[in-house]
This record gives structure tokens, C-alpha cells and sequence, in this order.
């Protein structure tokens, strides 16, 4: 099958391989565009932005192909690579730029702080692009004002983009329109699924099947695969039958009537069961379906959606996915005409049922993934085994395999769970299950990114339905990956409203944590005095509730507070305070802790003597615990102690000692790995 020449409105389409048909003249022009003086060239400038291709043309035409082919041509002058991203949802939204900067960002290698803005990363995307010599190639852009800010702010960059239409915005950009393929070339394609011998009977019957297709790549892919699964058909009758099809309503522009002609015509071959699926894949997130999804939307088994999947692709109805074999792309030029189907056909009642049924099979998925990972006979794990087999995953490795492969669609099926708004409840699952799998495979820290928008999700859902501990949740953990990457202001606001809606909720743990993140966020900005205010709230209410361990761990927050503001004796009492209580919790290695912070502050108040003898009692907490890197850290303390009260000779035998305590440490854990 000649993917490459066949453009269905996939970004993919490209990423296969195969013979490329036609369109030499338009790539003619566009090579010669790329070498074309600009404005700023004739008025003696270097152009200060890449050079802007435009293939113009609708969805079905082509246009990414082509856009896939010359990139592929002229790749040799661009040794950083090619890099690509979609502008427009297979529905027709627009991607919002920072999701579309994200990607690029992605793809580059070039971490972005969660919770940026379309402009910070936009800016991410120009500056790493600007020592570089990279092809840039941005899909069914909208409009310009899509693609002007991730327009490098190099010429040394090329940017290909396609589109409905001309750019109007970007300056000195000529677009190249595409129509039909020529005749000879539309031939060729269809000889791929008939073979040439249909073809070389009745040339002409050809001819009037490539006329009535329009000669659109999209439209000769569907009837080329119908008649591949008919082997004794004759062009000429499916000539006629095409032309007999319904395809002239008013709503649908002249251009994209031959296409829903010979969608059509494949729709109407296929049996009542593959026909609802097909129609049910409108439905698959961002255009992405595999098995489980398919299975789940049409309520039938995995192996029998799988063998659905695969006869929708020799027809031209779905394009395997090059880099994820198991996953199917419903092409974007008939995304509209699934939608339109599953609208006029189906139920309301019945889409949503469909719709529960994808999100629960997902929930499941992402449940077994993240369960995958705890440690044999963990109650997660028992619960694991009792799954059916198609929802259990053999290993850790192939759950995050499976999650990496998957995980645009994953966030594509919570983003459109939220947006609906008729299955809160289940999208809320989804949310939590996604954000527990990326935590436990790729840890919070390096999933931070994608943690962030699945908490504005849960967010968005809580305000909906007035949830207030949900809302609560929400911005705590928004404010904490804002204070994370240093947007400590915006944090302090999230801790703030999640404050509010603790108290709303009359939810204590709500309540309690938010004001403690309220003092540490003044703690951040430097206002000793407003953190110690929030920290004695937050403390107050442990003290009122018994929580002794989170009463230990404020008063220790309290003391640093005013060792920082220089109130020594205040840090001092709350040190000893943090102590007691982690005496009374049996807590020896934080017991220890704090020991060492108390004689932190004695040395700051100038009481050494005290501070070596409280320092040691430290170390003593320490080796009791049989804590060795907390040991080796408290008696490299005792040496800087000692090296200030003048005994040289201690302080390196203290320091031997904290040597001796880390060969130690990695001794075990060498033991530990190696058994």
C-alpha cells in the first residue's frame, strides 16, 4: 500500500514506507521555494526566522504525504532531524499551543517545567531550536496564529506546514494548493490493491473510476481496498455503483463529495457488528484505538476487535501506527464522517454506555499497570491475579512499555472524559488511576509535567460538581508542583483556595496541610513572620487532634523558621520540642535529626561546647538506629565543631570515622543488589 502517497489527514502518514506517487511538480516548486529569495534577502537582511512551506489543500488530498516526502527529499540538508506535531484534533479542535509546544519540547529532549505557559514554552521551543538545523513540520494548522510561535528564530530551520488554506499572517509565504493527483498517477495508485491486470482490461473503466474518486488519494484508497477484497469485481461496475452512491448533500462542500461517496461504499459492504465498531471509533481519544479500546467501545472480544482493526486497514478505513504496531489511527478526513454516522445511527443512550465502557476497560488497564509494580504478595499484586488474562500485564517492563506507547491517548481519553461532562465520576477514576500509573513507573518528579494537567482536570471536574474535597486535593497538589519549579506566588494562591475549600468540605487533613503549605510557601518568599503565624496554626490543630507525628515534624518547621529570622532561643525550644516527640513516636533516625539541627543552632548562638555535646548524643540516636549515612553525616558535623573549637586532631579522626561509615553503607547495598 502506498502510504506515502496516500494522505488521509494522519500526521503517520509519512512515517511508512512505500513508493510515493505523483505530486513531482508541486515538489519540484516547493524545493525551489526553500532556496527562493525572501523580502529580507532582497532588502539585504538575513531572514531572522526559518523558512515557511505551506501545502494547502483539504484533508483526504495529500497533504501531509507530501509534506512527509519532501521532508524525507531534502533531510540530508538538515542533519538535527525532522520534527513533527499535529495543530488540530481529529474532531476538528484546535491543539492548544502549549500542548503542541510540550510535544516539540518532547521530542527534543529539552525538559519544561510543569504548569508553563503557552508563552514560556513556545520560547522553550525557539531557543532550542536555534542551534539547530532541523526540519519542523507542523499538521493541519488552523490558522497562523497556531504556527507563528513556534516559528524558530533561525533560517536555518525549515518549517512545513499544511492547512485548509492559505496562512494569512505569516509573511512571504506562498502556499503550494493541492487538487486531484493526475490521472496516471491515481492509476498507479489503484494497481497497488487491484493488481495491474484489472486495470490493463479496462483501462478506461479506470479512468472513470479515478474521475468519479476526483482523484483524491483518500477516496482511491477506500474503493482500491474494497476491490482488493473482491478480487472478481470489475472496475467498471464499481465505477457505476460509485457514481449511484449518495454523496451530493448540500452541507458537504463539491471537494469532499467524492470522498463520502466512496466512504460509502465500504461503510455500506461491511456486516451490521463491524459497522457499529467502525462507527463507535469516532469515539476513540484523540483518534487512537487498539484492541482493548475497539473491544471495549463495541462490546465484543479482544481477538474479535483485533481482526475488525486489522480488515479496517486493508480497506483504508484505520492506518496502522509505524512506531506502535498494535495501535490503529482513525484517519482525520473521516473522523467527520464517523461522527456524522454515529450521530444519525446510534442511540444517545447507546454512545454513552459505549463510552463508560472504554473508560472502565482504560481504569482497569492503568490499575493493573500501576499494580504491576508493588512487591510480590502485596494485596495490590493478589488483586492483580484475579484479573482476566487480557488486562494483566506479564511484567513491570511491559506495563511501562505499554503505558509510554500509550500515554497520548491516555491523556487524550482524560481529557475528553472531563470535557464531556456526563461521566464525572468515571473520569475522575481515570484521572486518579493515570496520575498513581505515572507516578509509580516514572516517578512524580520526571512525570511532573503530565501530573500537573491531570490535576487541573480533577480540578475542573471538583468546581463542576462542587466537590470541595476533591477541589481541595486538586490545588494542593497543584500548588505543590507550582512551588516545585519555583512559581512559589502562584502556589501560595492554590494553597490559599485549597484552604478555603478545606474548610468548605469540613475536611481536617484539607485544612491542616494547606495551612502548613501556606507558612512554608512564606517561608520560601522570606517572611519569617507570616510562616511562623501559618506554621503555629497548622500546628494547633495537630496539637488539638493528637497528631503527634505531624505535631513533631511543625514544631521542627517552626524552629528552622526562626533560626532563619535569628531567634535562636525560639529555634531551640522547638527543636526540643520536635525531640520529645519523636522520642514519644520511637522515631530514632528523626529523633537523631533534630538533635543535629538543635546543635546546628547552639553553634549559631555561640555555644559550641553545648552544641559538641548535643551533636553527639545525635550521633549516639544514630548509630542506635543503625542509620550509617545519617551517622557519617552527624560526624562530619562534630568535625566541623571541633575543627572551630581548635582540636585538629579529633576533627580528623571524626571525619576517618564518617570515611569508614560510608564504605560501610555501600558495602550493604552492594550486598543487597548482589545477594
Amino acid at each position: 500500500m502506498t502510504d506515502q502517497a496516500v494522505d488521509v489527514g494522519g500526521a503517520a502518514a509519512g512515517q511508512h514506507t512505500g513508493q510515493f506517487l505523483g505530486r513531482q511538480r508541486e515538489l519540484k516548486e516547493l524545493r525551489a521555494d526553500i532556496e527562493r529569495a525572501g523580502l529580507d534577502t532582497l532588502s539585504g537582511k538575513k531572514s531572522p526566522r526559518a523558512r515557511v512551506l505551506l501545502i494547502a489543500g483539504r484533508p483526504g488530498s495529500g497533504r501531509t504525504a507530501l509534506a512527509e516526502e519532501l521532508a524525507r527529499q531534502v533531510a540530508g540538508d538538515y542533519p538535527d532531524g525532522v520534527l513533527r506535531a499535529q495543530l488540530t484534533e481529529p474532531g476538528g479542535a484546535r491543539i492548544p499551543a502549549d500542548r503542541v509546544a510540550r510535544d516539540l519540547l518532547d521530542a527534543l529532549a529539552v525538559p519544561a517545567p510543569p504548569g508553563a505557559g503557552q508563552d514560556e514554552l513556545t520560547e522553550l521551543v525557539r531557543g532550542a531550536l536555534a542551534d539547530r538545523r532541523a526540519i519542523v513540520l507542523l499538521d493541519d494548522a488552523a490558522d497562523a496564529e497556531q504556527v507563528g510561535p513556534l516559528l524558530p528564530d533561525t533560517s536555518a530551520c525549515l518549517v512545513v506546514a499544511t492547512a485548509r488554506g492559505p496562512l494569512t499572517g505569516i509573511p512571504d509565504v506562498r502556499p503550494c494548493t493541492l487538487g486531484g493527483l493526475d490521472v496516471k498517477s491515481s492509476v498507479e495508485l489503484l494497481e497497488t490493491h487491484t493488481g495491474s491486470v484489472r486495470v490493463t482490461v479496462d483501462p478506461r473503466a479506470a479512468e472513470t473510476l479515478v474521475e468519479a474518486c476526483g482523484g483524491q488519494p483518500a477516496a482511491l484508497v477506500l474503493v482500491g481496498g474494497w476491490l482488493a477484497a473482491r478480487p472478481k469485481a470489475a472496475i467498471a461496475d464499481v465505477a457505476r455503483q460509485l457514481r449511484a452512491m449518495p454523496g451530493d448533500e448540500p452541507e458537504l462542500p463539491l471537494a469532499e463529495r467524492p470522498l463520502a461517496r466512496s466512504f460509502r461504499l465500504v461503510y455500506e459492504s461491511l456486516s451490521q457488528p463491524s459497522a457499529r465498531m467502525l462507527r463507535l471509533l469516532s469515539l476513540a481519544p484523540a483518534g487512537i484505538a487498539d484492541a482493548h479500546t475497539a473491544s471495549a467501545l463495541a462490546g465484543c472480544s479482544v481477538s474479535g476487535a483485533q481482526s475488525a482493526l486489522v480488515d479496517f486497514t486493508a480497506y483504508g478505513l484505520l492506518r496502522r501506527d509505524a512506531a506502535v504496531p498494535e495501535r490503529y489511527r482513525v484517519p482525520a478526513s473521516l473522523a467527520p464522517l464517523l461522527r456524522a454516522l454515529t450521530e444519525a445511527v446510534d442511540r444517545p443512550g447507546e454512545v454513552q454506555l459505549a463510552r463508560a465502557r472504554m473508560l472502565e476497560r482504560t481504569v482497569r488497564l492503568l490499575q493493573s499497570c500501576r499494580a504491576v509494580t508493588e512487591p510480590p504478595g502485596s494485596p495490590a499484586r493478589k488483586k492483580l491475579a484475579g484479573l482476566p488474562r487480557a488486562l494483566r500485564f506479564p511484567s513491570a517492563a511491559a506495563a511501562d512499555a505499554w503505558l509510554r506507547a500509550h500515554q497520548p491517548a491516555l491523556l487524550a481519553a482524560a481529557r475528553s472524559a472531563v470535557e464531556d461532562g456526563e461521566l464525572d465520576t468515571l473520569a475522575r477514576r481515570l484521572v486518579a488511576a493515570l496520575v498513581r500509573a505515572l507516578a509509580a513507573h516514572r516517578g512524580a518528579e520526571a512525570a511532573a509535567p503530565e501530573l500537573y494537567g491531570l490535576h487541573q482536570l480533577v480540578l475542573d471536574v471538583a468546581e463542576r460538581r462542587d466537590l470541595h474535597r476533591e477541589k481541595a486535593a486538586a490545588l494542593l497538589n497543584l500548588g505543590d508542583l507550582d512551588a516545585q519549579t519555583g512559581r512559589t506566588t502562584e502556589a501560595l494562591a492554590r494553597y490559599r483556595a485549597a484552604l478555603d475549600a478545606g474548610r468548605a468540605a469540613n475536611d481536617p487533613y484539607a485544612i491542616g496541610r494547606a495551612m502548613e503549605s501556606v507558612g512554608g510557601a512564606h517561608q520560601e518568599l522570606g517572611d519569617w513572620q507570616r510562616a511562623c503565624d501559618w506554621y503555629g496554626r497548622a500546628l494547633s490543630q495537630r496539637l488539638a487532634r493528637g497528631e503527634r507525628a505531624d505535631e513533631a515534624r511543625l514544631y521542627g518547621r517552626l524552629a528552622t523558621v526562626h533560626t532563619y529570622a535569628g531567634r535562636y532561643g525560639e529555634a531551640l525550644r522547638g527543636w526540643r520540642a520536635a525531640v520529645a516527640g519523636y522520642r514519644r513516636l520511637g522515631d530514632l533516625p528523626s529523633q537523631a535529626r533534630a538533635l543535629s539541627e538543635a546543635a546546628r543552632v547552639q553553634e549559631y548562638a555561640g555555644r559550641p561546647e553545648e552544641s559538641l555535646r548535643t551533636c553527639r548524643e545525635a550521633v549516639e540516636q544514630a548509630r542506635t538506629a543503625g542509620d550509617l549515612r545519617l551517622q557519617a553525616a552527624l560526624q562530619l558535623r562534630l568535625a566541623d565543631t571541633l575543627d572551630r573549637l581548635g582540636d585538629p586532631t579529633a576533627a580528623r579522626l571524626h571525619r576517618a570515622t564518617a570515611d569508614r561509615l560510608l564504605e560501610d553503607e555501600a558495602a550493604a547495598a552492594r550486598d543487597l543488589r548482589n545477594p
